[in-house]
């Protein structure tokens, strides 16, 4: 079966190339202590990580993303398309029936002033490599939460702890009703708040954090104490752009009427109208595309803009066969400097196979 995984991946990374994409490898080997940040919570919790006594901690790759972006923003020339096929590696602790290891191939677009149309040209060039296995699409733009965030009229703190929480709706649901005065500050916290000194009485410290580190942290509690609540109309504009679902031009619509009680949002609608723009000159069908706003809140946290995906409506028990997005911050993260817009997708040729009924994923 690893035989045939592995001829599928070389055929897909061969149909990415005659797109235009130079071929590049990563090393299955990454340094750990640089990119593990890069790929949020979820994924820090599921990589393999080892320690080297000479190059320090050192982890399996656990997707080609991050690497590639970090070699283009070191040596790679503008504008540039690479693609790539390999073993990924991420721990499964929930759910033994799911890989550990399999293989993904991916396609990697670096261009300026063409979001719209190379993000077009990513899903539709995944999209029409799939056709054949008849998968239920999704997309979404992470932007346009982003963006309401920024557009919030509180502190530069609770944005970024809101920003900080995008990619777990379950906190990112209970900070908004923190902050918007729904629930009650704990006991614990006021009586914590309102003493003279919170560290008298504390008896020796344990732990890695100092009093010094400590003491900032209630400064920066009692900010938040004295920061005016959420206004509700923001909160509800807010609940009506994660309500957002439905076809691409519905959604459209829905987003330009949040847009007009929410302007901090217009520019990332605009790109989400360019797109499908982009979209049907490249032959997609937007009128029966979904959309989701929320969609991706749980994939790659260094999506920052449009997001998609495919699944298998008739093998729910699988994960997604491919999935992709714009990652413009990563660019900036990794680019010593400079930065570069991207976008990019993967598909896992296993899936692929096994939907074929050539057996299980490898």
């Amino acid at each position: 079966m690893r035989a045939e995984v592995r001829a599928e991946a070389a055929r897909l990374r061969d149909l990415f190339e005659a797109a235009g994409a130079a071929v590049v490898e990563t090393g299955i080997l990454q340094p750990a202590a640089t990119l593990l940040d890069l790929y949020g919570e979820d994924m820090r919790a599921r990589a393999y990580v080892t320690s080297d006594p000479l190059k320090g901690e050192q982890m399996l790759r656990p997707d080609f993303t991050v690497p590639v972006v970090e070699m283009h923003m070191a040596e790679g020339a503008e504008p540039a398309r690479y693609t790539y096929a390999g073993e990924v590696f991420r721990r499964q602790e929930e759910d033994a029936a799911r890989a550990s290891e399999y293989m993904q191939v991916g396609y990697e677009v670096f261009e300026r002033g063409a979001a719209a149309a190379c993000d077009a040209e990513v899903f539709a060039l995944i999209h029409d490599i799939l056709l054949p296995l008849e998968l239920r699409a999704a997309t979404g733009d992470i932007g346009i939460l982003r963006a309401a965030v920024e557009g919030l009229s509180t502190s530069d703190a609770r944005k970024a702890a809101l920003r900080r929480h995008l990619w777990r709706p379950r906190r990112f649901r209970q900070l908004l009703e923190r902050f918007a005065g729904r629930v009650a500050v704990p006991a614990s916290r006021a009586a914590l708040l309102a003493a003279d000194d919170p560290m008298a009485g504390a008896g020796p410290m344990i732990g890695l954090r100092g009093a010094a580190e400590i003491a900032a942290r209630i400064e920066v509690l009692r900010a938040d104490a004295v920061t005016p609540p959420l206004a509700e109309g923001e909160v509800a504009l807010l609940d009506a752009i994660l309500a957002v679902r439905e076809t691409a031009p519905n959604a459209l619509a829905r987003l330009h009427d949040i847009a007009v009680d929410m302007p901090a949002i217009a520019e990332a609608v605009a790109g989400v109208e360019a797109r499908l723009e982009a979209l049907a000159a490249r032959g997609i069908n937007v009128d029966t595309l979904p959309f989701e706003a929320s969609y991706g809140r749980t994939q790659m946290e260094y999506y920052d803009g449009f997001v998609f995906g495919f699944t298998c409506e008739a093998r729910p028990d699988l994960p997604p066969v491919a999935t992709g997005g714009r990652y413009d911050a990563l660019t900036r993260q990794l680019g010593r400097g400079r930065e570069i817009p991207a976008v990019g997708g993967v598909i896992r040729p296993g899936l692929v196979c096994a939907l074929r009924g050539q057996g299980a994923e490898a």
